[in-house]
């Protein structure tokens, strides 16, 4: 049976619980010598297959620009602190992996977030690999956080969520990534609210998100 990326932390219908204070990302840099594990996993939908890690590339700064029908939304990846998680993005971002997906997930309560990644609309797709959490220590999730859903520690795959509204999560999603454009786009989808179909203020969002393409930029 397939597992559902509902929650950030991934369980069948539950919002996570014993939330902290938060109020910035973490700035811890990664250690010199970085090591990516990318491990075969399921499921394995629109499959693209596996990075290889590249170091060289993946200390290189960039861009990512989500082109939707609701408007575009732009983040700077932190890879000088999340690389395996910005290496694995860009890799699906250029293999085309996020085109014609939809944002599937909206949440209007307790938690502010935005959740997209998956090609099959469900919350219970991946691209057939995991990787491990990073950038955890001191980690906080105010508005404009990009980070990693997952289904508990180390299981990263390639949905990811938007925080949309400052947001009180305990430290255990992998913030890769700032909004630098479009904060108006996804605060405009969050009004429009949800359809409440896993609990109250939790659904699909009501403004269709479809993701047409992601371009990524050198920086």
């Amino acid at each position: 049976m397939k597992r559902k990326h509902w929650a950030l932390l991934v369980t069948a219908t539950t919002l996570p619980l014993g939330l902290t204070m938060s109020a910035g990302v973490a700035d811890a840099a990664p250690t010199a010598q970085v090591t990516c594990a990318y491990t075969p996993a399921v499921p394995a939908d629109n499959f693209k297959g596996i990075p290889v890690f590249d170091a060289r590339k993946a200390a290189k700064p960039y861009s990512a620009t989500l082109r939707t029908g609701q408007g575009a939304v732009t983040f700077q990846a932190l890879t000088d602190k999340a690389p395996c998680t910005t290496f694995s993005f860009r890799f699906l971002a250029e293999h085309d992996y996020f085109n014609r997906s939809h944002c599937h997930r909206l949440t209007t309560q307790r938690i502010y977030v935005l959740q997209c990644g998956d090609p099959t609309g469900t919350g219970s797709g991946g691209p057939g690999y995991s990787f491990p959490d990073e950038n955890l220590t001191g980690a906080t999730y105010p508005a404009g956080t990009v980070a990693m859903a997952n289904a508990g520690p180390n299981t990263n795959g390639s949905q990811f969520f938007f925080v949309w509204k400052d947001t009180k999560l305990s430290p255990a999603y992998t913030p890769f990534g700032r909004v630098t454009a479009g904060l108006d786009v996804l605060q405009k989808i969050a009004a429009a609210g949800e359809d409440d179909q896993n609990n109250p203020g939790d659904g699909f969002p009501n403004l269709p998100v479809d993701i047409k393409r992601v371009r990524i930029s050198a920086r």
